[in-house]
């Protein structure tokens, strides 16, 4: 019987990231507290700039974005946020956005699945993801669920599970 396996990755749902920026964008426009104080908020490739006139609004900003984000689905762990820094009159927050594993996070999986997960079970790195394979079906569900609830500070997703 042939090996079953899947791929562990780390993918941003663009379409869902787009969605949730302009509800957050919306939103900002729109609410009372926003009112008159030059808030703003932009999608500019693998990074999302909020600015403000005061460092509140900016917090405020970047929470009603982190807001939007859940309710869409995206992952937080994608969102490497900063303080917010202040330029000539206006408080900045430039977000970066994290995609792909690196190949230290794909050794730390691998590691964590050698150590917990079950014995039948090899791993291999395939540029910016991870294959798990193994001969048991079972064992790659366990080692999906292990995964899940891992203690990784990235966020991580299952694909091409065959």
């Amino acid at each position: 019987m042939a090996d079953s396996s899947f791929d562990v990755v780390s993918k941003i749902d663009r379409m869902e990231l787009d969605n949730a920026i302009n509800q957050a964008i919306r939103e900002i426009d729109t609410r009372f507290d926003f009112k008159n104080t030059g808030t703003s908020v932009e999608l500019a490739g693998e990074t999302i700039k909020i600015e403000a006139g005061t460092e509140e609004r900016a917090k405020a900003a970047l929470d009603v974005v982190k807001e939007k984000m859940i309710k869409r689905g995206v992952s937080l762990k994608h969102l490497e946020s900063g303080e917010p820094q202040l330029s000539g009159k206006i408080y900045k927050i430039a977000c970066t956005l994290k995609e792909g594993i690196s190949t230290e996070n794909a050794k730390k999986i691998a590691k964590f699945l050698r150590d917990e997960g079950p014995k039948t079970i090899k791993t291999q790195i395939q540029g910016d993801e991870l294959r798990v394979s193994s001969k048991s079906r079972d064992d790659l569900q366990d080692a999906i669920t292990q995964i899940k609830e891992g203690p990784f500070d990235f966020a991580v997703q299952f694909t091409n599970y065959r």
